[in-house]
This record gives C-alpha cells, structure tokens and sequence, in this order.
C-alpha cells in the first residue's frame, strides 16, 4: 500500500515462522510460575519481527467490556502498558468487533477509523498511536484473551498473513496462559480437599466418642410443654429408620435432638456422622458427601471415602439442609431412592444402609415454591417432621437451663456460683432470646468470667436495658463489661472501697487488686457536683 511500511519482507516471514516453531517447542509443558516472564519475552521478540514500538497480550471480557493486560513490552521511552490493570475504557466500536472475533487491523490512524468510531478516534490521538493491530482469541470455544501491537512512530501495513501468524502466537500464549489458570485453580481445590480430609481425620477419632457420649435426653434440659411434645416425638421415631427433619430457629438446640434421636435408635452402636452443609464450601460438599476415587482429578492422590460410606449401618445428620446446592440435592435424592452411593471418578455403585436425620431453619416450603429446594428431596426429607420451640416460647424452662449452663461451665472457668438474685432471674425470663439457648450460653459465660464470689453478677452482662424488656446488649470488649461491673459495685457501695460492705468484699478481691484494676480500666470516682 503506497505510505504504508509494511510489516516484513520475505525474509522476515521466513524469521517469523522459524520464531513460531521455536514458541510452540518453548511453551510446551512450562511450569506455570513461568508462563507470564514467558509470555513477555515472546512480546518482545514479537515487536523486534513486526517492526513496531509495542505489544500486549491480554484477558477479555464483555460485562463489562474489560481488558486485563497479562504481559507488555514497550521499546524504551514508550508509555509502559500496567500489568494486572483493567482496562475499562469506552470503546464501543472496537469491543464490537473483538466480541464478533474480527481482527482489529488499523494501518493508519486515526483516519482509516470509520465515522461511527468517535471514541476510538479520540482514544488513538490521545495515546498517540499510528498503527495497531488487535486480534482475538478463543480458547474453550469462547473469546477470552486478545494480542495486540502498535505503532507510535509510523503507518504499519497489515497483510493477511501476518495477522495469521500474530494469531497463531496469540494461540499460543492463550493456551499457555490457559493451563496456568487451570493448574492454579486445580491446586486451590486440592488444597481444599488437603484441608478437608485432614478435618475428617481428626473428626473421626470423636465421632463414635460422640454417639456413644450422649444417653438418650441427658443433654435435653427442660419442662415446657412445647419441649416436652418434640422429645415425645423423638421417643416414638427413633426406633424406625425413618428419616427426621429438624425445624426450628437457630440455636434452638437441634443438634443435641439428633444425638438422642441416634441414642435412642438401634444404630447406636454405628457412627453418627455429622455434616454441616452451610460450612463446607459448595465444590467441595460432593466429594466430601460421596467421596472420590484416586485419580478422580488432579491432587486426588488416595482414595476418599464420603461421609455416607463412614456413616454406613449409622446415622448421617445433614444439618443446614437447606443451604445444600441445588446440584447436589438430586445426587442425594438418588441416595435415598436407592441406597446406592457412586464417588466421584467411579463407575462402581455402593450399597449403604444410612438413617438420614436433616435439620434447618429455613422454611424449606417457600424454598420450594421459589426454586432453591427440590421439591421431591423436600418430601424424601420430611417424612416425620419435629419442631423444636424457640426460647421466648418455653421460658419457663430458662431457670433450669441457666443452671444446668452453670454446673457445665464454671469448672473450666473456675467459678463456684451457688446463687441467682431473683430480680435478675425475671428480667432473663422475660428477654425475648432471638438467640435461644445459644444467645443464653454465651450470657452465663460472661456473667460467670465476672463473678468470683458465690453469687452469679449479671449487672454488666445485662447492661442498661429497662426491666422486663430490650435487647441484654451486652458490651463488645471483656475490659469493657469488667470496667460496668466494677462501677456498677462501686456505687453500689457509695465508692467505698476498703472494709466490710465495701466494693472490694463485694467483688471477692483485695483491696490492693481492685484499685489497681481501678487504675488498668481508667475508673476515676465522679466528682461532686456543687
């Protein structure tokens, strides 16, 4: 083309395909932590054999239009392209034609840019380009990276054949940076699964301790009518191998209804397994559930077995059923059709003979009704419902569960409690619990950290809410609940320190402790007011 440089002569496409020959060699089993060093040199070369100033090579995307340089290289005293940098910039014209996979041929800017490219036109004159060449990649069937090279300096022909051989190099360094991609997400999930399994085995080593360590309601504390028709339920269920699912808010104590529904079943002398499907991560619930050969996928090194196959003759407790994939919920309906479990990379189909106990707090009806639960599994599941009552519906069962948390935690903390003020006792009966049995572990907890003596101070732990109502909202910080206690004592005992009835007899400490924990929290006693 006349005042077109082009791009090689003869000799230089021979070069060229001499310089494809030996890419391809050198990018053929390259370990990954050195694809993109790699793929810069290849750029650097690739400017020296097209005669241009800079090139690019870089990941696509199309919502929003997005390009992510991977690697550049610029001859010196040329703007440097950022690596790891998005490129957001609004080109329509442009990212039109790299979606419909055409090449991006610009031999002279900004005039051979068509009218309807105003963006593209200010872009170029911007950055000062006279030439550039872009050209998309496709690698798994869809476009996802792109080369480009450009031209600062002069007009650069564009002839067919050496776009094809800028493809060919762009191939090259997409698949290579496609494998790297892979292996580091093959080796996030083998690291994953490393994790996991070593969860497993440490779980293993508690999990027949565990079924055998809970005898029938020991652990079920309580007098409530609402309790009393649940624990009826579970007498009459557990004999049978039905499934249970159960309901109830979180913190309600679902989890020790499962331990009696296993203890109180012929299967007791089998495991009870447990898993909690909100907390293992969605990729790896599969394996974890149904397990995977050796050789299943990268990193799987040794055969795992699932959580069915260990629980096999025992019970499986799938708590957080609700919060299962989708995708896994037909693998699991099969489970419970048949009986028969496939791991991941086998072809071979296990018996296992598995009690499925499955709890929520979901209203797994209006996950039915709007999509996110199988609506067959929901009627597999919910065979024998049981729904355990919230706190604020059973309070007058707080009085013995307060104790009950009492004689089980204070040894490890220390503590000999042997009395409840019987005004504290109604503002906790009257607190609504939104936390249930949980939210009142974790008040007993603090309120036993803060008391020494043989009364139970549940002064700061309360805080400042009205009598009979409001959150406890206890503060954040431990200094911070021993800093309410202490004032609270001191001006209890008009700031009287020293002596009997003084703050210091109260807390059970020596006078010397108390004021220097005094001095620690900052308290000062207020000044009079005249």
């Amino acid at each position: 083309m006349p005042g077109y440089t082009p791009c090689m002569d003869n000799s230089g496409a021979e070069e060229f395909e001499a310089f494809l020959v030996e890419l391809s060699t050198r990018f053929t089993d390259l370990p990954a932590d050195e694809v993109e060093g790699q793929i810069e040199r290849a750029l650097a070369s690739l400017v020296d054999l097209l005669g241009t100033d800079r090139s690019t090579f870089m990941e696509l995307s199309f919502n929003p239009p997005r390009l992510r340089p991977v690697a550049s290289w610029s001859r010196d005293g040329l703007p440097v392209v950022s690596r790891d940098q998005p490129m957001e910039i609004e080109l329509p014209w442009y990212f039109e034609q790299i979606r419909a996979g055409q090449a991006v041929a610009l031999p002279d800017l900004p005039g051979c840019l068509p009218q309807e490219a105003k963006e593209e036109r200010d872009y170029c004159i911007a950055a000062g380009f006279r030439a550039n060449l872009t050209i998309p990649i496709s690698v798994g069937g869809r476009f996802s990276a792109a080369i480009a090279s450009g031209s600062f300096t002069r007009s650069v022909e564009w002839p067919e054949g050496v776009i094809q051989r800028v493809r060919i190099v762009g191939q090259i360094l997409a698949n290579a940076l496609h494998r790297k991609r892979a292996e580091e997400d093959l080796n996030r999930k083998l690291e994953e699964i490393r994790q996991l399994k070593d969860r497993l085995e440490a779980e293993n080593v508690y999990l027949r301790e565990e079924t055998r360590g809970t005898a029938g309601f020991d652990d079920i504390v309580g007098r409530s009518p609402g309790l009393h028709k649940a624990l009826d339920l579970v007498s009459g269920v557990a004999p049978t191998d039905s499934p249970v699912l159960l309901l109830g808010e979180t913190g309600t104590g679902k989890e020790i209804l499962a331990n009696a529904l296993h203890s109180l079943s012929p299967r007791k002398d089998r495991p009870l397994v447990k898993v909690n499907c909100a907390a293992i991560p969605a990729g790896l619930l599969e394996s974890e559930l149904f397990g995977h050969e050796k050789g299943a996928f990268t990193g799987a090194v040794s055969q795992h077995l699932g959580r069915f196959e260990i629980a096999n003759g025992g019970t499986l407790f799938l708590d957080e059923i609700g919060d299962m994939p989708l995708e896994l919920q037909s693998r699991l309906l099969r489970v419970l059709e048949d009986g028969m479990v496939q791991r991941i990379g086998s072809e071979r189909d296990r018996k296992v003979d598995v009690r499925i106990i499955s709890a929520t707090n979901r209203d797994l009806l209006k996950e039915v009704a709007e999509g996110r639960f199988r609506r067959d599994l929901f009627y597999r599941l919910s065979v024998f419902p049981i729904t355990l009552p919230p706190l604020r519906e059973r309070k007058e069962d707080i009085p013995l569960l307060m104790w009950a948390l009492i004689n089980r935690r204070q040894p490890e903390l220390r503590r000999q409690v042997e009395r409840i003020a019987e005004a504290d006792m109604q503002r906790l009966m009257a607190y609504d619990w939104p936390g249930n049995i949980r939210e009142l572990e974790n008040v007993i907890v603090r309120a036993l950290i803060l008391s020494l003596g043989k009364d139970l101070r549940l002064e700061a732990v309360i805080g400042g809410a009205a009598s009979g109502a409001g959150p406890l909202g206890p503060p954040h910080r431990l200094d911070d609940v021993e800093r309410n206690h202490i004032v609270a004592t001191l001006e209890q005992s008009g700031w009287k320190i020293n002596g009997p009835g003084g703050a210091a007899a109260q807390l059970g400490l020596k006078n010397s402790t108390l004021r220097s924990r005094m001095i620690k929290l900052g308290i000062t006693r207020p000044s009079k007011t005249q």
